[in-house]
């Protein structure tokens, strides 16, 4: 699970990334994000599938892993890496069934017992959040440092923290022990993505 680490970067048309997807994808990998996660919650599957297919080439040539958001059968037919669930989409040990075993699940959590049950079930990384208000996603529940930090402690899969992360807090959540830190308007909604992303990769040590 080497390569789950460092910047990620949700791309989601509702958080302005409309339109420009691979434009937003493609900077975001040149400036050093290591996954990429498409989520789009109200196009229909087929009119994303051509530009997940071409943001899972993108990853590729980056070396980065692509996941999809929600959809194991969008992920399977884009040729991604893997597929992140909700606590109230197809549990993992669900999606566990349907896909290969290398595939990457990751599952959205928001407290110690989420997270574990989550990696007893198959999830190969676990998202704490919400971490500080975001305007990306509306029906989130808070989640602070302290529970990123007993989340870290209670499961052996890397943890990735999310939710309103930025340059002014990026340091703290590092602290508190994530090993990948997902954003949305720090990239999307930044006047150059490319350079916003480098600036948030380059707080990962190593």
């Amino acid at each position: 699970m080497g390569r789950l680490r460092g910047l990620y970067v949700i791309v989601d048309p509702d958080a302005g990334a409309a339109g420009r997807e691979l434009e937003i994808a493609r900077a975001a990998l040149e400036g050093g994000a290591r996954l990429l996660q498409l989520r789009d919650k109200t196009r229909e599957k087929g009119l994303q599938l051509p530009i997940a297919r071409e943001m899972a080439r993108l990853c590729r040539e980056h070396g980065a892993l692509f996941i999809v958001n929600d959809h194991v059968d969008l992920a399977l037919a884009c040729g991604a890496d893997g597929v992140h669930v909700g606590q109230k989409d197809l549990p993992v040990a669900a999606v566990r069934r349907l896909i290969p075993p290398d595939f990457v699940v990751g599952c959205s959590t928001n407290n110690v017992e989420e997270a574990r049950a989550a990696q007893a079930d198959g999830a190969s990384y676990v998202s704490v959040g919400r971490l500080f208000p975001t305007a990306s996603k509306r029906d989130t529940r808070p989640a602070t440092l302290d529970t990123l930090r007993a989340v870290k402690a209670a499961v052996q899969v890397p943890v990735c923290a999310i939710g309103g992360i930025d340059e002014s807090n990026i340091e703290e959540v590092l602290a508190a022990g994530a090993d990948m830190v997902a954003v949305i308007a720090a990239v999307v909604g930044a006047p150059d993505p490319r350079e916003a992303a480098r600036r948030l990769a380059s707080r990962f040590r190593n």
